[in-house]
């Protein structure tokens, strides 16, 4: 029998329609022989919406919520339902309800940034008790948020470049200081980032005192936790997926994004070639173009990254390389990352059906063990409490 499996994209974020993008990706390839694919659009108000038209990339540019054959859905966190509920009990010509309530066995967030990549969609899932394709709630956080991120890394003891970072509030009420702090600890040039968007939106590089501020100000627009990073200027990127569970971590080839500016900005990554490529649309070398030790070393690293963020599913994570000292930095992981990562798999004979298969296998296999927990616990709190009585001392 097929499984029902509902796709999420789009959302309530400035990355929305990069997720849009990687829904449609991911349900075009999905093997039509094994699932019953749910497309389930968020659109950017954040009301939820299921019906065929939504995996056409036409009709979302112009999206219409009242267009005929869509409905308005939505997943209870009462456990049990395992469906997708109707919003809209739409009553039929002799008053009985014509809307019915869509069975799925599990669900894969192709969701980018806040409000889906963050953990917010996972603790829902969690809670509903429904398989989900994806890294958990705590390592999605984690991959979000650069500034825990970048704390985790730290703890762990994994090469980072050097960073500053304070708050919208701080920015807003000492410029100066912010200022003297980053030319003093940091140094031009620097790269100016939101804490919690990915995709490039929001990062500018800055030369001087004058566009160090200007890419504060930009920075600050999208979110009030901002970071400061000294920017390598004789740099390579170098990018690695991982695919797993536990200690069952595969890791892609290896792909070098090929650039002619200084760093790699939204439209370059989404918009160059045509936006319903994705991420496969961006230039790159694949392999990329680095030393079998450093490669070794690259993929080392992903996989201790994936492990100590309990990640699941696919990932990606993105390294620079200081060409000046060859010295290799980690810089950020995408728990959820733009397209899915297929273009890193296709080279070592990884299809992408096959890498949508071992994504919702995994989803069962979480499911399971989280099944397997126990949550009851005997106490006699409740017996000691006296009618009237609040006091309880831990």
């Amino acid at each position: 029998m097929k499984k029902s499996i509902a796709v999420l994209y789009g959302g309530k974020t400035a990355e929305h329609d990069v997720s849009i993008i990687t829904g449609v990706q991911l349900m075009d390839n999905a093997d039509k022989n094994k699932y019953n694919i749910v497309p389930v659009y968020i659109a950017r108000d954040g009301q939820w919406y299921t019906g065929e038209k939504l995996r056409d990339i036409e009709f979302l540019k112009t999206f219409d919520g009242n267009s005929k054959d869509i409905e308005k859905v939505y997943i209870s966190p009462i456990p049990g339902s395992s469906s997708l509920m109707s919003a809209e009990k739409k009553t039929g010509f002799f008053g009985g309800s014509k809307a019915q309530d869509i069975h799925i066995d599990a669900v894969i967030p192709a969701m980018h940034g806040m409000n889906g990549e963050d953990g917010s969609m996972q603790g829902l899932f969690q809670l509903a008790e429904i398989p989900y394709a994806c890294t958990g709630i705590m390592g999605s956080a984690v991959g979000m948020d650069k500034i825990v991120m970048k704390s985790v890394f730290k703890g762990c003891g994994f090469p980072q470049i050097p960073y500053i970072n304070f708050t919208r509030t701080q920015w807003n009420e000492d410029q100066n200081a912010i200022i003297n702090r980053a030319e003093a600890e940091i140094g031009y040039p620097m790269i100016v980032k939101p804490s919690n968007l990915g995709s490039s939106i929001g990062i500018s590089k800055a030369t001087d005192k004058d566009t160090l501020i200007t890419a504060i100000k930009v920075a600050a627009s999208y979110d009030r936790r901002l970071i400061i990073e000294h920017a390598v200027e004789n740099l390579m990127e170098v990018n690695c997926s991982c695919l797993g569970f536990e200690d069952d971590i595969k890791v892609s080839e290896l792909e070098e994004p090929v650039t002619w500016e200084s760093f790699l900005t939204f439209d370059e990554k989404y918009l160059r070639g045509g936006k319903s490529k994705g991420m496969a649309s961006l230039d790159r070398r694949i392999p990329a173009q680095i030393s079998q030790e450093m490669a070794d070393n690259v993929r080392q690293l992903s996989k201790n990254i994936f492990a100590a963020l309990d990640c699941k599913g696919i990932v990606r994570i993105d390294f620079i390389i200081d060409k000046a000292t060859n010295t290799l930095y980690v810089n950020e992981i995408n728990s959820l990352p733009g397209s899915f990562a297929f273009y890193l798999w296709d080279p070592i004979g990884v299809t992408y059906p096959t890498l949508i298969d071992e994504m919702i296998n995994q989803a069962f296999v979480l499911h399971k063990q989280m099944q397997d927990n126990n949550y009851a616990y005997d106490s006699n709190i409740l017996s000691k409490m006296k009618a009237g009585s609040a006091k309880l001392v831990k």
